[in-house]
């Protein structure tokens, strides 16, 4: 794991130099699907301390089993699991609905908080996945900024396999439209396109089987 993560941030740093972007300006964080706390403790000795989890269950039978990370949740979340989740994670990914948004706003109040939010942008129109249509997004954002208990932080995406970079502009053109202030994170790119995504103007890679290895 050391060398692959070493190998990873020689990457970044490459591609940085070529797009003149400041490698200190892009976050890895590590996708741990899977992966058992006794690994996940090893990443801060490795320089990554952002980890994220796609499955509630499993970020409940790991959180108290992790030391001196910080937890993101990545996944889909369902809104009746979302009290699970809101106060214990410094962010939450894939808000892409009215309803989430306003359990999350309901029980960041009850709590006195204020919780930081990415837009899930379902950037290459796939019916089958989850995230805001484009032509949706500046409605989606509007309600989320207007709640009193959401901060707004910026986008997040899982484009298509394979998908044309032109999507990934496209990705980065919604982001800096509103980029500014809090709203500071575009997080996109996963193992498979990371540098890609870096390449096109993405600030938060989410990495999973390029760190762990291929999950069972």
């Amino acid at each position: 794991m050391k060398e692959k993560i070493a190998e990873i941030k020689r990457s970044i740093e490459d591609i940085c130099l070529k797009c003149g972007r400041d490698k200190r300006g892009i976050k890895i964080l590590a996708a741990t699907k899977t992966v058992e706390p006794q690994r996940i403790n090893m990443l801060p000795d490795f320089g990554i301390t952002l980890v994220g989890e796609n499955r509630v269950q499993e970020f409940v039978q790991k959180r108290d089993f992790v030391k001196g990370v910080e937890w993101h949740f990545i996944g889909a979340l369902q809104t009746n699991k979302a009290k699970q989740v809101v106060g214990k994670v410094s962010m939450i990914h894939s808000v892409d609905r009215v309803s989430l948004a306003d359990e999350i706003d309901r029980l960041s109040a009850k709590q006195s908080i204020v919780s930081d939010i990415l837009i899930e942008v379902n950037v290459g129109e796939e019916e089958s996945k989850s995230g805001v249509f484009k032509d949706k997004l500046d409605e989606f954002y509007d309600y989320c900024s207007a709640k009193k208990n959401l901060r707004v932080r910026g986008l997040m995406s899982v484009l298509p396999k394979g998908a044309d970079e032109r999507l990934y502009d496209n990705l980065y053109e919604l982001y800096a439209a509103k980029q500014g202030g809090a709203f500071d994170t575009l997080s996109a790119g996963m193992s498979g396109d990371y540098i890609t995504a870096i390449r096109h103007g993405a600030n938060l890679v989410r990495l999973g089987s390029i760190i762990f290895g291929q999950r069972a």
